[in-house]
């Protein structure tokens, strides 16, 4: 087990991880404190808590129109997919006629 080492704003915090995933944790971290600045440069100095809180909402509501779009896309592809079949059953019954 490793331990890595995210500083965020400025303050360490220390997480577990398994060996193997200390590079993909460091650029969580990364992303994270990234947000964070860019909050802090905005909204000025706000405690670490509400910070942390307001990066993990911002992080959330991506996340959600994410998978929002990954659904449209779905319900979009059921749709071509129907309507490919549609046309298939039109072609032959044209070929037959």
């Amino acid at each position: 087990m490793a331990v890595v080492t995210l500083s965020i704003n400025g303050r360490p915090y220390e997480m577990a991880c398994d060996d193997n995933q200390v590079a993909r944790i460091q650029e969580l971290g990364d992303e994270v404190d990234r947000r964070a600045k860019m909050l802090l440069k905005h909204l000025g100095g706000i405690p670490d808590a509400r910070l942390l809180v307001m990066v993990s909402l911002m992080l959330a509501d991506e996340l959600s129109e994410a998978k929002s779009a990954v659904e449209a896309d779905a319900v979009l592809a059921e749709c071509i997919d129907s309507l490919a079949v549609r046309v298939e059953s039109i072609a032959d019954r044209m070929e037959r006629s």
